[in-house]
Order: C-alpha cells, then structure tokens, then sequence
C-alpha cells in the first residue's frame, strides 16, 4: 500500500502519558494526558493507507481518518484539524469518550497483526492543538506581541495537551505542503460539511444541548439555517457536562465546544424545560420554528427494586455524577452544593457510568467496591475505564448479584445483601444470562450505596406533544435514518429514540437527522 511517509512498522500503539494512579485517585484532573507532536505523528505514520478504509466505515459520522492521519503523519495538523472538524462537531470530546476500540479502531487493518492505530488519540490531539492554536492567537492579539517560536506558542496554550512543547513542537508551526489527492477530494467535496444547499431565513429548534443536538445544530447553522437550542438546566452540554466526570472530560473542553457553535450563530437558551415552558406544537406554532429536532437525552435513573434500597447513604449514579459534575460538588464548601461521601462505597453495575460513579466515589474518598452479577468478559465499560478504576485501586466483586440493603436504626445504609451468581445460557443480545447460586448469600459492609444499571427517558416530551409516537418505554419512535418521528416537522434522535448509548451514536443520529431537516425544509417550505 502506497503511502506518501515512511510507514512506522511498530505494532502496539504510542502510549499516552497518564496521571500517576496513587496522586489521579486524590483529584479531578484528566486522566489521560495527551500526545505530543512528536508521539502524534509517530503514531499516525502507523496508517498504512489502506484502499478501502474499514476506519472510515465504523466511524458513525463519517471522519476520512485516513487522510487526516495522513497530514498529522507530515506535520500538519491544521489541515488535519479541518478534515476532522467537517464531519465532527465536537472532535475534542470524541478524541477522548468515544469507543474506538467497537467503531473505527475495532475495523482497522494493523489489528490484524498488533494493535490498531490510536486514530481516538489522534483525534483528540488535533482539536486539542486547534484549541491551543486558537488561544495563542487571542492572546498574541491581546499583547499585541511579536511573532513567536512554536515552542512559545504552545507553552502559552494552556495545556490542552501535555509535552506540546517537546520535541515535535517545531511541526506545530509547518506549512502545509501541497494536498495529497486523497485530501484535494475532500477538501473539494466536504466544503459545506455533509448537508448541502442553503438553509438561510430557515429557523429551527433544538430540544436538548447534548451531543445530538449539538451535532445538528452544527450541520444546520453551516448552511445559514437560524437555530436555537433549548437546555433545560443551567448549564449547556447535556451528558457531557452532567453525566462524564472532569477526570475523563475537562468541562472547559466542552464549553469550548459549545463556543464554536456560538461563534457559528447558533442561539442558546438555558433554563428553558420544553414542556413545561412551552410544548413542541409552539414552538411549530407561535414562536415561528419550521422544524424541531428534539433530542432529550436519557436522563431518569433506573433501580434495582430491591429492599431497602431507600435506605440513607443510597443514591443513583445520576445523582452522584450530576452533583458532582455540573454543581461541582467536590469542591464543597468553595461550590454551594455538597455531596454525601462515605467510608466504604458499594457501586452496582459494570457500564461506563458505573466505573465513572466509582471512580468519582474513590475521589471523594471512599474505598469502593464494584458489584456486576455478571463476569469481566461481559462488562459492557470500556475495558480502558476498567483498567483505570482497577489501577486507582477500586475492588471488583463479580458474578455477584445485589438482593437487599441493610440499615442500621438510623435508616442509614450498613451492608449490602448480595449473592453468588453463574453463567448459564446466552439471553436475547447474546450475554450469558446469570443464574444465583443457591444458598450463597452474604453480605458487603457498606456505608454508601451507587446504582448505576441503566438509565430511562423522561416522558414529558411525549405526553405533551400530541401525534409523536412512542414506544412502551417511552422511547420516540423515529426513522433510522432520518430522524423523522411520526408528527411532521418534527425529528428526534440519540438516547431518547434508541436508549442509553455512546455520544457518537447520538452525534451521528443528529447529522443524519440535519439533512434530512434539510430536506424538509426545502420541500415544505420552498423559496
């Protein structure tokens, strides 16, 4: 396979500097650090080039991961940061919570013989460098200073990404060369991003300020449609902001994020419940929006159902995450509100937002122990996020199954009854369904209780927004592929049509949906 750089033959994957496990347990700074240029480049020169691009395939929005790899191989990551930044909106975020190892990573061709190429950590540094770029640029034009030295630059960035300013930190600054062909087509075909046609004097609504909104107000703004988007709490982002902790995604990121969308036109409005405040038919209606994409997210809890479980020191990982993220809570009594932390953490479930309330309970400085009734094959986390809570020295308790909580006079959690479960016969998504083992009951001394099994869409939406089908869960009925629920004008996607799941399943649910509100509004409202 042809390549226009010296391929690097290495078969595992550049490691990325992370926070020592003993002081990261003790704090909130992000985990993982990031690469320089110099271990970026190295890295990307792993990409053989290959004809057919698998990659490109098992990314949900479409990222042409060969031909930005290609230009961070060379050096030039602005023409990097602009191919990926065509088809993601939120690249900064994906770099580091998207599972590349099931999506692109898990389809790339050096995985056959070694590891995939990091294309997650690629990713990430290019819109980390795009934003230390762009804060050097505001405060050089703040100073009014002199040019400076690419070492300079990125030392002023604020760190986006440790070591910048190493070895590879002159490749910062390089010109672009002329354009592979590979990149000429890209930049000749992905000038209006992955809609096209001028949307301009088209006003649209956004339900949600998460990932799928985000993403489609991105594609529509892109093409001069007027869009807003409506948050019902205070601060924007949706689970980005309330639901992934500052240790795997600096708030600052996303906010930087969200200001980019701004920058676009995008208008933003926070505190505003859609219905409770104003129903989707109004905003069809009398405050003159032409198409809605609602995209609520999946924020309800769900529990376990078990006795005891309203005991005191028992909380979900909703709770727990949401007060600590978005109230920032760990910094109570500086932030205004507290969250409780106990000695001896027990957290049920084995998802990503399971290790995420573990992870958080350890900062807060519990001992926490992990309850999954089923084994480690079957843990649905990212096996990066369990290897990061088993280094912070958080206990496993597997094939074990929660059947009771035990609270002392008080009504204050004691213990967690719990059982021996094993592995029987594969259920309907093809896991083996756990089976108790009889008389294997006992009990885990605990003080603090987390539920993290899953999470439920509100259903305010779809009690007030009549002709918009629903499924028994409350989930919206929509078209695949365009977002389309069965009342006209409005589409919906991510968590509330398919259920808790990835941030980029939600931000390639939103692109599609922007075209086809493209559509729709070209054809219904012709000008």
């Amino acid at each position: 396979m042809a390549t226009s750089y010296t391929v690097n033959k290495q078969k595992t994957k550049t490691p990325m500097p992370e926070l020592d496990p003993v002081l990261r347990s003790e704090c909130f700074e992000e985990v993982a650090r990031g690469y320089n240029a110099q271990q970026a480049m190295e890295e990307a020169a792993r990409c053989l080039q290959c004809p057919k691009a698998p990659c490109v395939g098992g990314c949900p929005v479409g990222v042409p991961i060969p031909q930005f790899l290609e230009q961070v191989a060379h050096g030039r990551f602005d023409e990097a940061y602009r191919l990926v930044k065509r088809e993601n909106a939120l690249p900064a975020v994906c770099g580091r919570v998207c599972p590349q190892e099931t999506q692109c990573e898990g389809v790339c061709t050096r995985g056959r013989a070694g590891e995939p190429v990091a294309i997650g950590k690629l990713e990430r540094f290019v819109a980390d460098w795009a934003m230390a770029q762009q804060e050097s640029d505001e405060l050089l034009d703040a100073q009014e200073a002199p040019e400076v030295g690419a070492a300079e630059v990125a030392a002023q960035s604020g760190g986006y990404s440790q070591g910048m300013v190493e070895a590879g930190a002159e490749a910062l600054m390089a010109e672009p060369d002329s354009l592979s062909p590979a990149i000429a087509a890209v930049e000749t075909t992905a000038g209006e991003g992955s809609c096209e046609g001028d949307l301009t004097g088209y006003r649209v609504a956004m339900v949600g300020s998460g990932p799928a909104s985000l993403t489609c107000a991105g594609e529509l703004a892109r093409r001069g449609a007027d869009v807003t988007v409506f948050e019902a709490l205070h601060k924007l982002g949706g689970v980005l902001t309330y639901g992934i902790p500052e240790f795997r995604l600096p708030k600052s990121l996303v906010d930087t994020e969200i200001s980019t969308l701004s920058d676009m036109g995008v208008s933003f409005e926070a505190n505003s419940v859609v219905g409770k405040l104003y129903d989707v038919d109004e905003l069809l209606g009398p405050m003159g929006f032409q198409a809605v994409f609602v995209a609520p997210g999946a924020g309800l809890p769900s529990y376990l159902g078990i006795p005891g479980e309203g005991s005191l020191g028992v909380m979900t990982a909703n709770e727990l995450l949401t007060r600590v993220n978005l109230m920032r809570a760990y910094e109570f009594p500086a932030a205004d509100t507290p969250v409780y932390s106990g000695q001896e953490c027990v957290v049920v479930g084995g998802g990503n937002v399971a290790m995420d309330a573990a992870r958080t309970a350890k900062r807060l400085g519990a001992a926490v122990t992990v309850v999954y009734r089923r084994g480690r094959e079957e843990m649905p986390a990212r096996a990066e996020e369990i290897a990061h809570a088993e280094e912070e020295g958080i206990r496993f308790q597997l094939l074990t199954n929660p059947v009771g909580v035990l609270s002392n006079d008080d009504g204050w959690v004691r213990g967690v009854e719990c059982v021996s479960m094993q592995l029987g016969e594969p259920d309907d998504q093809g896991r083996r369904r756990p089976v108790e083992v009889p008389n294997s009951a006992f009990v885990i001394p605990a003080d603090m209780m987390v539920v993290a099994v899953g999470n439920r869409t509100n259903p305010l939406i779809a009690q007030t927004t009549p002709g918009m089908e629903v499924t028994s869960r409350n989930l919206i009925v929509a078209d695949p592929e365009t977002g389309a629920t069965t009342k006209p004008g409005v589409f919906a996607g991510g968590d509330a049509v398919i259920g808790a799941a990835t941030v980029i399943l939600a931000m390639g649910a939103g692109k599609r949906a922007a075209a086809a509100m493209g559509d729709y509004l070209k054809t219904t409202y012709p000008r």
